[in-house]
């Protein structure tokens, strides 16, 4: 088998950027990604787990159920842990001193013994959270998760000047002000959250109430519909593209004064009903806050969807694989050979040696316009596969057309092979 080195400029490394969309829809505490439902498995009730609105990590444990088999995986001699069925990742303790983040270097030195085994879990889950820090808060919390993002925001002033953290002109300090949070994690938009993309709408029993878009790419979420709605145009919070955030400041009441009755719900299970505005989108979203019981009903009227497009940048390698005029013309295919013409040629064996002839006769597969004689003999082979190979010519890769190429004896042909990473 003839084996062709890569030259320098047979390869080629670049990266696409590639823009895709995602949308996110909250009805009455449960999340849908992308449009896709609750699917029932054959021992869950979910798949993939742990439910719609969620990614499960490497796709473990799909359609399994959890049951205890009674035998101890790992946790240390206070803390057993104890095998449940599912599939779980785990590590040995050994001199290399490896451990998972979770396990502390105290835990690590004083509740394990070497040879004993420190396990994690699968599903490994992600999705969409809201957090409302309201004015009666306890600001200690607030302070510590708002101000946490208080260089950040600070950071991004020159886009817009509602990013600033505390402003004497615009009379607001987030530390202070009520802020609905949405987290959104990396593993939904890749590097950052495309500028101009996104799209929140608010909905009472399936009519929008409320629009926001970044229609700036400047990082504000501006009002812009319904047309003439209460608060059209104002900016109701500003968005961290590059860390997944959207914090919503904008308190006033998102519909017509004849809406009142139907837009003031219990979106906080106090058991009283609260105007609809910014503060209070996305009620449901992992918030804690649950769907069932008498109180939730009366939110069951409002939906919500987000939508946005991530950045992601794919490193690709694209290789040039040359087969040279004159040569590749033999193949391994039993059917390469006459068998008819051949068959008393075609190979000698004793117990040291094995000889095919060279006397074999190749089939002539060169098409002729009549029946009698056939086309004038010409070696030609179909290439079918390529095979990527390190330098130690162990097989890494293997590229595979559509359909088999002809190679002929005058023929040069090139095959274009892009990977990505």
């Amino acid at each position: 088998m003839p084996y062709y080195k890569f030259k320098e400029t047979d390869i080629f490394y670049n990266r696409i950027k590639a823009l895709p969309k995602k949308e996110f829809f909250i009805y009455n505490s449960s999340l849908y990604l992308d449009n896709q439902t609750r699917i029932s498995g054959t021992f869950t009730g979910s798949i993939p787990p742990p439910q719609p609105g969620f990614v499960n990590l490497y796709e473990m444990n799909v359609d399994r159920v959890s049951s205890s088999t009674g035998r101890v995986i790992g946790g240390g001699t206070d803390y057993p842990i104890f095998d449940n069925g599912l599939i779980y990742p785990f590590i040995t303790k050994g001199g290399s001193l490896e451990r998972f983040r979770t396990v502390s270097t105290a835990s690590f030195n004083d509740d394990f013994n070497y040879g004993d085994v420190l396990s994690s879990s699968y599903p490994m889950s992600a999705s969409v959270a809201r957090e409302l820090f309201s004015y009666d808060t306890e600001r200690s919390s607030s302070a510590n998760r708002i101000g946490a993002l208080r260089n950040t925001l600070n950071y991004y002033i020159p886009l817009s000047k509602q990013y600033a953290y505390s402003s004497s002109i615009g009379d607001w300090d987030k530390g202070e002000q009520a802020i609905n949070l949405i987290s959104i994690p990396s593993i939904f938009y890749g590097s950052s959250i495309k500028k101009g993309s996104i799209n929140l709408k608010y909905y009472i029993t399936g009519t929008l109430i409320g629009e926001l878009k970044d229609k700036d790419h400047n990082g504000e979420l501006i009002q812009v519909g319904p047309v003439g709605s209460a608060g059209s145009g104002s900016v109701a919070g500003v968005a961290l593209y590059n860390e997944g955030f959207l914090l919503l400041t904008g308190s006033w009441d998102l519909y017509p004064a004849e809406w009142a009755s139907a837009a003031a719900l219990d979106y906080t299970n106090a058991d009283a009903g609260t105007n609809s505005s910014w503060l209070y989108y996305a009620v449901g979203a992992n918030d804690g806050i649950p769907a069932d019981g008498d109180i939730a009903l009366t939110r069951a009227s409002a939906s919500y969807s987000l939508s946005y497009k991530g950045t992601n940048y794919v490193p690709v390698v694209t290789m040039l694989a040359h087969a040279p005029k004159g040569r590749l013309n033999y193949s391994n295919n039993p059917t390469y050979i006459n068998l008819t013409q051949s068959a008393a040629l075609s190979f000698s064996s004793s117990s040291f040696a094995y000889i095919e002839s060279d006397k074999q006769k190749i089939k002539n597969i060169v098409k002729s316009p009549y029946v009698d004689p056939t086309g004038s003999y010409e070696p030609q082979t179909y290439i079918s596969k390529v095979g990527i190979y390190d330098k130690n010519k162990n097989l890494i890769a293997i590229a595979k057309v559509a359909t088999p190429v002809k190679k002929t004896e005058g023929r040069d042909l090139t095959f274009k092979l892009k990977l990505d990473f």
